[in-house]
């Protein structure tokens, strides 16, 4: 069965190996020489013809063995060697990829190097495989340690060399935008990330192409002009190049780049896209020499897009981080179970997703309330391109900010490519979100004499119908103040709130701030809007309350037929975020829609709800039926349909049964 299972990697080539990672396992004498016999036959029948022509040895010189030629014993070439007992390794499952490409050194070794020591791997079996680089083990435990004093990681190289593939794979998500645009550049802006890798865990940074000819004004020498300011933070760095393409003047021109900034950074050469390179024909070996002419060690061979070589790289960075971990004595953070439920909640963190139209100011929004430059901006409309995720801390609560892309109206021109891509991260990103930031240009408002065009309907509708707060925010107001633009400016106030309660009639009270992003004097404002439409939108209110204020709602409200006026049993809110109540019925009258619209208002109006979505449903209670019927009648009579009436007309049967 062993055997079986490991026929498919014994079908590939012979340089492949097991990597040490964890606790060996010695196998039993039967399944070790069936495997010693499958062994040799796959290596000895397949691969010996073409490594003999390898190392110039012809047919004639060799020896058949088990159906295949090996070369004869007095050859100072290869030396077949048996191991006893072989051994495999256990819990790896956790890393993205299990076989290592092991880069062959025949030309440079000696006997001694090139083959295992019988006697050496037969005594390591018993202590976990063969001797590993740290035969000390896990000296820290990067799990305990809190996000904030993980040491950082930064992914960076030129353009198009696989960085952000290698960012998804170490945060095992597809956060970063990956689109083969050999012309053009994704990334722009510095995504941040947890990595995943094994036991470690590390920060890691997803960076821009790094050009080092570009001119300080254009895209990307911002973008690089970023790159240099995030060093500060870093500490270790990987070095991305193309394995394909070989070392190019832009990868010397990078690793320039980066003495000249980082001189004492420990910088990680890796060669990515190596999935096609192969050690026999001597492309991976040449691919390596290259990758030394950057002068910064020994390179890693991977692939980021199948997880080839994880693991060689999880062996270089472990005693890096261990290493920086122990010198900066950072420990485990120790776990307060004392806290109150209360305090818990309040700690809880915060979604925010800025949103809107492209050049709007979104990017610059973002910035101002980190009151840093966190993010790429610039007149060029489209600027952003990847959602970029920012924590901060406002008045003791975490706040996760998200700046997405420019929301454009689909043509067909970009159907397909990172605009579209980019649409789609922006859509995601408003589903998650607790509270929506939808941001306006204030010039455009004053020349096309409306507030909102219809790509921000939709937005705007969008995160209504999720259940999302709304805040709205227009930008740019500095462009309209002066004496030729006052009344202009007066006019934008007072008429934007009135038209977005008109184009938006499902939420009343939708909160309207103007500011100017640029001037950097708005973060008080919108975070404190932005806060109170969150402590709305996670209120509950308590039953008694409830029903004593929808006493005083129903008497002061007009009925055309008291015989037909509905009668509500109780009123109670079953859940929050976004508040949602149930209205129970007694009798078979239901709840019009204006009265639906009637109780939704006067609850915004009372409870001061308002730039939220307010939700009622109507269920409808039953009698019993008789009381001298079975006990089996009583159970069917206790099985009722409840008839779910939602306040945007949409009506659900939901089957419950009543203990009453």
């Amino acid at each position: 069965m062993l055997v079986r299972n490991l026929k498919p990697f014994l079908r590939r080539k012979s340089h492949y190996s097991f990597r040490i990672l964890f606790r060996a396992t010695t196998l039993p004498d039967q399944i070790t020489s069936e495997l010693h016999k499958s062994c040799c036959h796959r290596t000895l029948s397949s691969s010996t013809s073409s490594c003999n022509e390898t190392i110039g040895l012809s047919s004639s010189n060799s020896t058949k063995f088990g159906g295949g030629r090996i070369p004869v014993s007095g050859s100072k070439h290869v030396k077949l060697v048996f191991l006893p007992n072989p051994f495999f390794f256990q819990k790896v499952a956790k890393f993205c990829t299990l076989l290592g490409q092991e880069r062959a050194d025949d030309n440079g070794a000696s006997d001694g190097d090139a083959c295992f020591n019988v006697n050496a791997a037969a005594a390591n079996s018993g202590r976990g495989g063969l001797e590993a680089k740290h035969p000390t083990g896990e000296m820290v435990d990067f799990t305990q340690i809190h996000i904030n004093k993980l040491p950082t990681v930064l992914i960076m190289g030129r353009p198009n060399v696989g960085k952000s593939a290698l960012f998804n794979r170490l945060i095992r998500r597809r956060e970063a935008l990956v689109y083969n645009t050999p012309t053009d550049h994704v990334t722009r802006d510095i995504r941040e990330g947890v990595a995943k890798l094994g036991n470690l865990r590390f920060k890691v940074l997803d960076s821009a192409g790094i050009e080092a000819e570009a001119s300080s004004g254009s895209v990307l020498g911002r973008t690089a002009e970023m790159t240099g300011n995030v060093l500060s933070k870093t500490q270790f760095a990987l070095l991305l190049v193309d394995a394909r393409d070989g070392v190019l003047p832009m990868d010397l021109d990078v690793g320039k780049w980066l003495r000249k900034n980082a001189p004492g950074m420990k910088t990680i050469v890796v060669m990515n896209k190596a999935e096609s390179l192969d050690d026999c024909d001597g492309s991976l070996a040449a691919a390596a020499g290259e990758a030394y002419t950057l002068g910064f060690g020994d390179p890693i061979a991977l692939s980021a897009e199948t997880g080839l070589g994880m693991a060689e790289l999880h062996e270089t960075l472990r005693p890096l981080l261990e290493e920086y971990v122990l010198q900066n004595n950072i420990c485990a953070d120790e776990i307060h179970e004392n806290d109150s439920s209360e305090d818990m909640e309040c700690k809880l963190p915060l979604q925010l997703a800025i949103v809107g139209r492209p050049n709007v100011g979104k990017s610059t929004l973002l910035n101002t309330i980190l009151q840093e430059d966190r993010v790429l901006v610039g007149p060029e409309a489209g600027l952003t391109r990847d959602s970029i995720r920012a924590e901060f801390q406002y008045e003791g609560r975490t706040i996760y900010l998200v700046d997405t892309a420019g929301w454009l109206e689909r043509t067909k021109q970009q159907e397909k490519g990172p605009a579209s891509l980019s649409i789609m991260q922006s859509r995601k990103h408003l589903m998650r979100a607790h509270v929506v930031v939808l941001v306006l240009d204030a010039e455009e408002i004053a020349k096309a004499r409306r507030s909102m065009k219809h790509v921000e309907v939709v937005i705007a509708r969008r995160a209504i119908e999720e259940g999302r707060g709304l805040v709205v925010i227009v930008n740019k107001m500095d462009l309209l103040r002066g004496k030729e633009n006052s009344k202009l400016y007066k006019s934008v106030i007072e008429a934007v709130p009135q038209e977005i309660q008109t184009v938006i009639p499902q939420v009343t009270g939708i909160p309207v701030i103007f500011v100017s992003a640029l001037e950097g004097k708005s973060q008080i404002a919108v975070m404190h809007q932005v806060v109170e439409t969150y402590e709305k939108w996670c209120l509950r209110l308590p039953t008694a309350r409830l029903n004593r204020w929808l006493r005083k709602v129903m008497s002061r409200h007009s009925w055309k037929d008291q015989a037909a006026q509905p009668k509500i049993k109780y009123f109670t809110q079953v859940k929050a975020r976004p508040p949602t109540f149930i209205a129970f019925m007694s009798g078979k009258t239901q709840l019009s829609d204006t009265d639906l619209r009637f109780l939704t208002r006067s609850l915004k109006e009372d409870f001061d709800l308002g730039g939220i979505p307010v939700r009622i449903l109507q269920r409808t209670v039953e009698g019993n039926g008789r009381t001298n019927a079975s006990s089996k009648n009583k159970q069917s009579a206790n099985r009722m349909m409840e008839r779910v009436v939602v306040s945007d007309k949409r009506t659900v049967l939901v089957e419950n049964s009543s203990t009453t």
